[in-house]
């Protein structure tokens, strides 16, 4: 998470904190800050010393929420997800994978659901109240969902929930109806360079990277932050025209499949007379017809169902830019 604080984030924080609810359901596309506004809303509900535009942020709460250590924070992620943002693992979990019993969990387990319902139940520590965090909520499955439903409904004492998702349509419709909705805002152009520029991507760079992840500000500083330059970016659809896997050798599975699909809906906006959102129109190959765009849109949501499958990476690769070649020559 960024130290800099987007000023859209601090807009909406300030909206709903004016607000009350025992449960809020943050919702929209990725690369929005739904995670960064979930925490900011906890670090305020949480703090010591909270004002209306969030929490002081130099309160002992305000340090315990830093450092992943807050007594009265339960934070629920996929464990693939607390490992990358370096929350801690209940310990029974942690021991499973440190004994390498299993592989950490792209799902929110159920055993990690049942341990947020008992600390619901149990008295705050600080005396400031209790919150759990949900995200991304919708890789809570069904068995999940429902063994956080009863406490969403009628949360015991003085908890506070936020789940955070990218794909809340995904949700169970008893999950959506028990919170109160707020659909992330869409900051204007000038708002994201002007932020990104705090976090050292200025420029021409900020505005490609931003295209190339559809104008989703996080998503664009990730994507700067991975290594990969504007002008490889620029080049892919022509590399794929000719074929040339090395113009993806930098990518895993999900990531060159992700780039191929974001080819494809702009050729396909192309073809259609719209405008392409992820590629300049001049780094465009001519578009081929419906017929090859449409299969080869298919054959990528299928193979992104199966990117994290232990697959040979390199043979996957080159068969998926012999694909994206054969379509982009098709007549």
């Amino acid at each position: 998470m960024s130290a800099v604080l987007a000023s859209w984030i601090a807009a909406q924080r300030s909206t709903l904190l004016a607000q009350r609810g025992h449960a809020w359901l943050l919702q929209g596309p990725s690369g929005l800050g739904q995670f960064q506004l979930a925490l900011e809303l906890v670090r305020a509900w949480l703090c010591e010393a909270p004002t209306a535009q969030g929490a002081c942020g130099h309160c002992t709460s305000c340090h315990a929420i830093d450092v992943h250590t807050h007594a009265d924070l339960c934070v629920l992620m996929p464990e693939v997800d607390m490992l990358a943002r370096g929350w801690p693992l209940p310990e029974k979990a942690q021991a499973e994978l440190d004994d390498k019993k299993r592989k950490p969990s792209r799902e929110i387990r159920v055993e990690a659901m049942r341990d947020a319902v008992e600390f619901a139940q149990r008295t705050s520590a600080r005396g400031r109240g209790k919150t759990v965090l949900v995200y991304p909520a919708e890789q809570m499955n069904t068995v999940t969902s429902n063994a956080l439903l009863k406490t969403l409904e009628e949360p015991p004492g003085d908890v506070r929930f936020v789940l955070a998702s990218e794909a809340a349509h995904q949700l169970l419709p008893t999950i959506r109806s028990r919170c109160l909705g707020h659909t992330m805002v869409w900051p204007a152009q000038a708002q994201m360079l002007d932020w990104l520029a705090a976090q050292g991507v200025a420029g021409e760079a900020a505005e490609a990277f931003l295209r190339a992840t559809g104008g989703r500000p996080e998503d664009a500083l990730a994507f700067a932050r991975s290594g990969r330059s504007p002008q490889a970016w620029a080049q892919l659809p022509k590399a794929m025209l000719r074929g040339d896997v090395t113009a993806l050798a930098d990518a895993g599975p999900a990531q060159a499949i992700d780039a191929l699909q974001k080819l494809c809906h702009d050729l396909l906006a192309l073809r259609v007379g719209a405008a392409p959102r992820y590629f300049a129109t001049a780094d465009l190959p001519p578009a081929p017809a419906i017929g090859p765009l449409t299969r080869w849109s298919r054959a990528l949501t299928t193979a992104a169902r199966t990117a994290d499958h232990p697959f040979n990476a390199g043979l996957m690769l080159e068969a998926l830019v012999a694909q994206a070649r054969n379509t982009l020559h098709s007549r």
